[in-house]
């Protein structure tokens, strides 16, 4: 090694390297943080329509033949009618927003609690033994088996279906915060002891960043799953929402209206994911083994 250069150590990369190489990782690093190119993004998601178009193709061309019952399996066109009908009215906008307020604060509550817990009890032996248990014994009862209990409780207002929510975001989120930190290295708790860390500087800097993927991962995995109890929620007893419009279109038997409820929780649970995507990208870019 040459007198000009230096020895660094990277953090988070537990490797001494050169001044050139040190280069190269920033250069990584910063070319990680860059936007993803248009021309790449739109190539990727050309080539991820490719089968949905085959299918909706094939899917109206069937329905035009009549091959298909209208009733039975409306075709794409009318079902694109349907929606533009829905929209220009108003009513699509409205449940939509319903749903989503619906879903959001459920999924804060219930994340905010599976996140605290999973912290508690993946830093103390003491908390798991008192409550993992109990935590998983909940965690394997069916929505369904519990939502006529919450009904029952608090009725059919906006109270209980927040809470059939809340009961199906939490445990996501819980367990992957928990698996997290137990798996954190304990070489990381140790530099913290020899650098004088308290325990909440353990925690901030140490801990809780070694276990961002699995938390990272548990909240995508709990806001589908909020999105997925809406459903539930809505589908038991409400008088707005998008599942509520399915319900009702099922009483008039107006199979349009049901495939747009449903492709409406189909499209906007794959826009949350793909925010929850871009967000892993953003905060993960700093891990060799992250290649999303």
């Amino acid at each position: 090694m040459s007198e000009g250069a230096k020895v660094i150590v990277q953090p988070g990369t537990g490797v001494r390297e050169g001044s050139g190489k040190l280069k190269a990782v920033r250069e990584k690093a910063a070319a990680s943080r860059r936007p993803i190119s248009w021309k790449l993004y739109l190539s990727n998601l050309g080539v991820g329509v490719i089968i949905p178009a085959l299918a909706v193709a094939l899917w109206q061309a069937a329905g035009s033949a009549g091959w298909a019952s209208p009733e039975f399996l409306p075709t794409p066109l009318a079902i694109a009618r349907s929606f533009v009908d829905l929209a220009v009215s108003g009513g699509l906008a409205h449940h939509l927003g319903v749903s989503l307020g619906r879903a959001f604060l459920g999924f804060l509550i219930g994340g905010a609690f599976g996140l605290l817990l999973g912290i508690l009890t993946g830093l103390f032996r003491s908390a798991e033994y008192l409550l993992d248990p109990s935590v998983q014994v909940l965690r394997l009862v069916p929505h369904l088996a519990i939502a006529p209990l919450i009904i029952l409780w608090f009725g059919f207002g906006e109270v209980s279906k927040v809470a059939i929510i809340i009961s199906g975001s939490f445990f996501p989120l819980y367990i992957n915060t928990f698996v997290g930190i137990r798996h954190v290295d304990h070489k990381l708790l140790e530099v913290g002891r020899v650098l004088g860390f308290s325990p909440y500087q353990r925690l901030r800097r140490l801990v809780l960043p070694a276990a961002l993927p699995n938390i990272l991962l548990g909240l995508r995995l709990s806001l589908a799953v909020a999105w997925i109890s809406l459903v539930v929620a809505e589908l038991i007893g409400s008088q707005s929402g998008v599942g509520f419009l399915i319900n009702e279109a099922k009483q008039n038997s107006n199979t349009e209206i049901i495939f747009v409820g449903i492709l409406i929780f189909a499209f906007v649970g794959k826009l949350i994911d793909s925010i929850f995507r871009v967000l892993e990208h953003r905060l993960l870019f700093w891990r060799d083994s992250y290649r999303g």
